[in-house]
């Protein structure tokens, strides 16, 4: 029996400048997850791919409108309960120590339970 590879989570908001890299930072260690980020807007630090939604077992979007980009652009590369939403707006600069508290306070409750996907045999 293999040991189960670590939860991959994405973390998604519109330009990938401050809030999902702070969040990559944050959770990049001290937790048993692969982590990454991506943004919705096309001219994005990294934009999100399909292919980086189907690596996710996860994606955490900053917004509902992210969310709502991603099940429209990328339908069927993340299944809606493998998308959450955190409802963290853009008032925030890059590892702002009021949005590290948030992250810290959401994101362990939110992925409690959550495990990787079955890949196919």
């Amino acid at each position: 029996m293999t040991a189960e590879r670590p939860l991959r989570v994405l973390f998604i908001c519109a330009q990938n400048k401050l809030r999902s890299p702070t969040a990559e930072a944050v959770f990049r260690t001290g937790h048993d997850w692969e982590v990454a980020s991506a943004g919705t807007n096309r001219d994005a630090e990294t934009p999100v791919s399909r292919d980086l939604l189907e690596w996710a077992d996860v994606a955490v979007c900053m917004e509902k409108r992210h969310r709502d980009i991603l099940r429209q652009r990328f339908r069927g590369a993340l299944p809606d309960n493998r998308i959450l939403t955190l409802g963290i707006p853009d008032d925030y600069d890059y590892m702002d120590a009021d949005l590290v508290t948030l992250l810290e306070r959401l994101m362990p409750g939110r992925l409690a339970g959550t495990h990787p996907k079955q890949e196919a045999p």
